[in-house]
């Protein structure tokens, strides 16, 4: 199963073109209805509003054979804990080996931003067309070392 955190993700048409062609499915988790295909393999699961809610139904579903797809570092380290494999919407595969440095590393950087009052910093780069497709690739590879595949 591919699990979504869907609130903000910007490759779900790229994770169900995969998800069809795979026959895997995907389970969107959000706190407020997103339109989704009318397909056997899409479900969505919405949570309450409650701060987390999407995280913690993830959290709880994540196990070893589930993919998450997430940009939430600690979202990403909880999934990893429980077994499942992690991939942010840029393609980036969160692994036991790397996510203690990039929870250490986000946590720098709110201490950075708090300090600055957000002056100088900006955000993240905009989503791009390399992004999807360096997606798309990472996708790939995560789902065929999943045991199902």
């Amino acid at each position: 199963m591919i699990l979504v955190d869907a609130d903000a993700c910007p490759v779900k048409e790229e994770i169900y073109r995969v998800a069809y062609r795979h026959k895997i499915p995907v389970r969107l988790v959000a706190n407020q209805y997103l339109r989704h295909p009318d397909h056997p393999l899409i479900s969505m699961q919405m949570v309450s509003d409650a701060f987390d809610a999407a995280d913690d139904a993830i959290a709880e579903a994540a196990a070893p054979g589930t993919l998450v797809i997430t940009a939430d570092i600690l979202l990403a380290e909880r999934c990893i804990a429980a077994g499942a494999s992690v991939l942010s919407p840029k393609g980036e595969a969160f692994t036991a080996n790397s996510i203690g440095t990039q929870v250490a590393t986000r946590a720098i950087m709110a201490d950075l931003r708090a300090g600055m009052d957000g002056q100088g910093l900006g955000g993240p780069a905009p989503f791009s067309k390399a992004d999807r497709s360096r997606f798309l690739n990472a996708l790939e590879v995560a789902l065929r070392k999943l045991p199902h595949i």
